[in-house]
């Protein structure tokens, strides 16, 4: 029988849980299962295709079963992508003859006559109001009907599946490495720990569970197994109530508390006052989040419980009664006196992350090289007790502060909602940023693990690092913001797949092509079906359940124009990205001669889920190297939009400013990591994608090689947040 998180666990660790069954003949059958693989681009490692065959071959095919299931909808194939023109990228037609022939056939239609020549009479026609314009006009089996089969090529992607340990085992590590995590999870992140807590909340733990929002899931599962809880601020209590209301634990968006349950109040309660008695200090905390506590108090009733006076105290600071200084405002204080070092000595001692994020502010507010070498000063004491995604994520900001290209300011909040702003701060002297530079390099290679034989692969190295839970979206080949990957393919093929939840929705997929001054080249979309760079597959205007609705653009890479491809998705009409149903986009690589479907999975590179906040989503941009080769660098960004009518056409400008904003602008990659523990490793070697070394190594790279020593340390794209020191 499976355990109830295989699917979970391949999901994240592309290892599949030691199969359970009886021993027998299964070699035939684990044959059948990787070649059935192969045709959605994953196979077996020799290990994993060994330990089937020593199965009996009923519990091989349950489990290839499974597995089927759970890769296809890892790259996207759980569903059938129709297009609307059935041979598509073949015969495209011309976008206005397209729109006539649409408007002829309303004219042919006796329900549609009248309606279509009132338009007409204005000169204006509604293309949604044209009976064949928007919905499929033929079956997904016609459609597969009208093209070749793929050709196999020797570029088509092939995603190993490695052998794991026992189920439990597997479920336990992958608890631990996402609850213990180092850097914030996504919202698809929180939601898979949550369901990993409710098994494993009463087992090992971490040693320590750094974020946030993490904290507050797992304590979810404490509380429902009766388990201790996990606080150490009143904002611990106050994310965990926000989880038992399935609210957002990150603060961001306002939580509407439920009723709850007498013991849920004791629990809370007694949280609160066990924080706030062992220090009155963190009832500063409250002010932050005074709304918030205010409308978890009318949920507490602390009034009935008079044992518990440290957590009234929480609610009496929320409503105002009782006064709790805050630390900002008496760094506010120390500023307003002019007394820089002051405040940042206060920081240092207080709030260590918090100093760091300030540095810039604190050393432009210095009057002299005297205060700054103090305001340093502190920062250099203060390292060590920062954690290990703030000294990078300060590192990241200071060299982009010294680089004269990078002219504007990028801001992306929690929901991926990004905005660009011109650069107007006065510049920092480069000898104080050279001395904080040097400060967080060394904290930071301090607490990097020793290496030993270091294996890398150069594949890697511009990933950028993750230090923010919404810098990579949910999906399969997905990398973190900013990162940069090679493109080697002749045909680059983006798709969109959404299905709507309670009312017609309309996704509108869009390419656009700019210079290399940012400016438009042309597009493609529903308006411009066709250029010299290649065709869009038709506009589709509702995707109801259960099929939804998908959308491809082909290019063909020689003939783009310009340096830049940017796709996008606009939301026309209907629902948001986080209310569909179900949302995804990615795009596929491959050869001219190879044919196919519009949607073939082995050639997909990339599926990334969209649950931003926007009506436009910015998923990466393609931009021309200086070697001739094109790149992807990662974007998982959405602008806000309109409200409806969203076109390529008018938010073109918008789409080029935030664009040169991502690409101007360096990240922090695995190169700048892998530099820092190439200074300790016994040995450093480059990985040729043949032989891996006899003994244990430190792996870092893209996929996991066949063949390493059981007591290496393997770090992928799927675990990449283990890179990040604690």
């Amino acid at each position: 029988m499976a355990h109830p998180l295989e699917s979970l666990v391949i999901r994240h660790t592309h290892r599949l849980p030691l199969p359970s069954g009886p021993a027998g003949q299964g070699g035939a059958a684990a044959r059948q299962f990787d070649a059935a693989l192969l045709s959605v681009g994953f196979k077996l490692s020799g290990e994993l295709l060994e330990r089937l065959s020593g199965l009996s071959g009923e519990a091989v095919r349950d489990t290839a079963s499974r597995t089927l299931d759970t890769v296809r909808a890892m790259v996207g194939d759980h569903v059938r992508h129709n297009a609307y023109f059935v041979d598509f990228p073949a015969n495209v037609p011309d976008t206005l003859d397209f729109w006539v022939q649409c408007i002829r056939e309303a004219l042919a239609d006796d329900a549609s006559r009248a309606g279509t020549l009132d338009q007409l009479r204005f000169g204006i026609v509604d293309l949604l109001t044209l009976p064949t314009y928007g919905a499929y006009r033929h079956t997904y089996e016609e459609m597969l009907a009208a093209h070749d089969e793929l050709i196999a090529a020797a570029g088509d992607r092939m995603t190993v599946l490695h052998a794991g340990s026992t189920p439990d085992d597997e479920v336990t590590a992958l608890y631990l490495a996402l609850a213990g995590s180092a850097t914030p999870l996504g919202e698809d992140g929180l939601r898979d720990l949550a369901v990993l807590a409710g098994h494993c909340a009463d087992g090992p733990q971490p040693e320590e569970i750094p974020v946030r929002e993490n904290r507050a899931v797992i304590n979810r599962a404490r509380l429902d197994l009766g388990a201790g809880l996990l606080l150490d601020t009143v904002t611990d209590v106050l994310r965990l109530a926000c989880a038992l209301s399935d609210g957002d634990v990150t603060l961001a968006e306002p939580t509407r508390f439920r009723s709850l349950s007498r013991p849920v109040r004791r629990a809370l309660l007694g949280g609160l006052d066990a924080v706030v008695a062992a220090s009155p200090a963190k009832l500063a905390d409250v002010a932050a989040h005074r709304e918030a506590f205010k409308r978890l108090g009318e949920r507490l009733h602390p009034h009935e419980h008079p044992r518990w006076p440290h957590a009234a105290d929480v609610f009496a600071v929320a409503r105002g009664e009782k006064e709790a200084r805050t630390l900002d405002s008496r760094v506010e204080e120390l500023l307003g006196a002019g007394d820089v070092p002051g405040a940042a000595r206060l920081l240092a001692a207080a709030a260590p992350g918090r100093l760091l994020r300030s540095l810039d502010r604190l050393l432009r507010a210095c009057p002299g090289q005297e205060e700054r070498d103090a305001v340093t000063t502190a920062a250099e004491e203060a390292a060590p007790q920062a954690s290990g995604r703030v000294l990078l994520s300060v590192r990241e900001h200071f060299h982009n502060r010294t680089q004269e290209s990078v002219q504007r300011r990028v801001f992306v909040n929690r929901g991926g909602r990004a905005w660009v702003a011109a650069d107007t701060r006065p510049p920092v002297p480069e000898p104080d940023v050279k001395r904080l530079v040097a400060a967080l390099d060394a904290e930071t290679r301090r607490r990097l693990p020793e290496p030993g034989h270091l294996l890398v692969d150069p594949a890697v190295l511009d990933v950028a690092l993750p230090l923010g839970g919404k810098a990579t979206a949910t999906g399969f080949g997905v990398l973190p913001r900013g990162s940069l990957s090679p493109v080697d393919g002749e045909l680059l093929r983006f798709f969109v797949h959404w299905r709507q939840a309670q009312r017609s929705t309309d996704f509108d997929l869009s390419a656009l092509m700019l210079d290399e001054s940012y400016e438009t080249v042309t597009w493609l979309s529903y308006t411009a079906l066709q250029d010299l760079e290649g065709e869009h597959s038709g506009d589709i205007t509702d995707a109801p359940a259960p099929d939804g609705a998908s959308e491809f653009i082909n290019l063909r890479l020689d003939a783009v124009r310009g340096d830049f491809i940017v796709p996008q998705v606009n939301i026309f009409s209907g629902e948001g990205f986080e209310e569909v149903a179900e949302s995804f986009f990615g795009f596929m690589l491959r050869d001219a001669e190879q044919q196919g479907r519009p949607f073939e999975p082995r050639t997909v590179r990339m599926k990334s889920e969209m649950r931003g906040t926007g009506r436009v989503a910015l998923p990466l941009v393609f931009l021309r190297g200086d070697d001739g080769r094109w790149y992807a660098k990662w974007l998982h960004l959405y602008l806000k939009g309109n409200p409806s009518a969203n076109r390529v056409e008018e938010n073109r400008v918008s789409v080029a400013t935030l664009v040169r904003g991502i690409v101007e602008r360096d990240q922090l990659t695995v190169r700048h990591l892998v530099g820092l523990m190439a200074d300790r490793a016994t040995t450093t070697t480059w990985w040729d994608g043949v032989q891996v070394p006899d003994g244990p190594v430190t792996y870092i790279g893209l996929e996991r090689p066949e063949g390493l020593h059981p007591q290496s340390l393997v770090i992928t794209p799927e675990n990449l947040r283990a890179l990040i020191p604690a």
